[in-house]
């Protein structure tokens, strides 16, 4: 039996979550998120707390319910607070602008690399070496994040890439030289 699945999400009176038979909608002051349950999950609301609960003992159901209740969990988060990823670039030459809604990467590569932002995420630079994704769910900036470190991920010997703010990579010894 899943642990975290036991514990209750508490929401304040600035979020709102409708249950219908097969989705959970919840809104607050940032958004609206939405999630497709499964008919082996129970959720019950009362008094700004929700219960997930799983129908059967099946070791199947108790391995979700658990996942269930943490995203819920991050979808009141989201809504309230947000979430925010920060992404930092190291090299000579490598900076991020904004065209727009779009960045625009200048990564080593002949050419700019150009991500366009989907509805619902916020992408910000900051001294055109910090790129900043900013939204309610925290599936979607985790994923565009991740797209945006796989153009270009941190290399071992010198360090040069797109890296998560605050990652540490181990750097490898070069080639050793003939004697």
């Amino acid at each position: 039996m899943s642990r975290i699945g036991k514990l209750p999400v508490k929401f304040s009176e600035k979020v709102t979550m409708k249950i219908d038979q097969d989705n959970i909608i919840v809104k607050g002051p940032k958004g609206e998120l939405a999630l497709g349950l499964s008919k082996n999950i129970n959720l019950t609301i009362e008094n700004n707390t929700l219960f997930v609960k799983p129908v059967t003992k099946e070791p199947q159901v108790l391995k979700l319910f658990g996942t269930y209740r943490s995203i819920i969990n991050n979808m009141v988060i989201g809504v309230t607070k947000g979430f925010e990823k920060r992404l930092e670039l190291q090299g000579v030459g490598y900076r991020a602008q904004l065209q727009g809604k779009d960045l625009s990467l200048s990564v080593g590569y002949s050419h700019p690399v150009i991500i366009k932002a989907p509805t619902g995420i916020n992408i910000a630079v900051e001294n055109n070496t910090i790129v900043i994704i900013s939204g309610i769910s925290k599936e979607l900036v985790g994923q565009i994040a991740s797209n945006i470190r796989s153009i270009k991920p941190p290399e071992p010997y010198k360090g040069k890439g797109i890296r998560y703010v605050g990652e540490f990579v181990r750097k490898k010894a070069g080639k050793a030289g003939k004697k």
